[in-house]
């Protein structure tokens, strides 16, 4: 029996019923920001709960609308919270799913892996992780039917990182999402000055340039950087803000960021 990994975050970081969970998703997107440009290959969005990010998150998936019947994989990174991980963590699981239904897992994409020594495969990673899992029914929404590549990022180096991503960067047919928050618990002013300097170094594709404070995701975040910058894309910020812009007070807030990775 294929083994399918239950939404662990449902009615925590995200409605639980589907309705109000695609109605959510939906008007997000709708009112996120909008650049023009070709369609991107990549994207770097949000994961705190949707009153939160959601707003951020809705201005990268929008970019997505024109790719909804090109896209039939999703290679899909972010930042293990929960349980330690040497390097990155593929899932044991058939399928993902949300309240929006099943999302298949493309295990011949993780066969592709399988040589790399800083891959392992484990279900326990994914179980609790909501970094992944937030990303799953915006994606669901904007794209319909796809595939998915979900890898928790632990202990491992940007190089590593990018490794996988090269291995596994495809064609048009092939989406990379990194989900990554920016700093975290800080004053107002100073979340802003940092998740600033966060967006130079991301829209210079300068992964050095980001550290510990500047994005709990920036392992993989580095990794997208440094394969971008080796297929010549350029990255675009998008959106910009925290939760004190959203839905909370601004004396200890946290950095959101909307990134898009196309093609110069």
């Amino acid at each position: 029996m294929p083994g399918v990994r239950s939404p662990a975050v449902a009615g925590q970081f995200y409605q639980a019923d589907p309705t109000a969970l695609r109605a959510a998703v939906r008007e997000y997107v709708r009112a996120g920001c909008r650049v023009g440009g070709t369609a991107p290959k990549a994207l770097i969005a949000p994961h705190a709960g949707y009153v939160y990010s959601g707003p951020i998150a809705g201005s990268a998936y929008a970019a997505l609308e024109p790719l909804r019947d090109q896209i039939e994989r999703v290679v899909l990174l972010g930042p293990a919270h929960r349980v330690f991980v040497r390097g990155l963590a593929a899932p044991e699981a058939d399928a993902f799913s949300t309240p929006l239904g099943p999302v298949a897992i493309d295990r011949a994409a993780i066969a592709q892996l399988e040589d790399l020594p800083q891959v392992s495969v484990s279900d326990r990673a994914h179980a609790a992780e909501h970094s992944l899992e937030v990303q799953l029914p915006f994606l669901q929404e904007v794209l319909g039917d796809f595939a998915l590549v979900p890898l928790v990022v632990g202990d491992a180096s940007g190089a590593e990182v990018a490794q996988v991503i090269e291995r596994l960067w495809g064609g048009e047919e092939t989406l990379i999402v990194v989900s990554s928050d920016l700093s975290h618990y800080l004053d107002y002013d100073s979340a802003r000055a940092i998740d600033d300097a966060t967006s130079r170094a991301i829209e210079d594709l300068r992964p050095e340039r980001i550290d510990y404070e500047g994005a709990c995701g920036r392992i993989p975040v580095q990794g997208l950087l440094l394969t971008a910058r080796d297929h010549g894309l350029e990255a675009t910020t998008v959106d910009l803000r925290n939760s004190g812009d959203t839905a909370g007070p601004r004396d200890g807030v946290v950095g959101y960021g909307a990134y898009l990775f196309r093609a110069t």
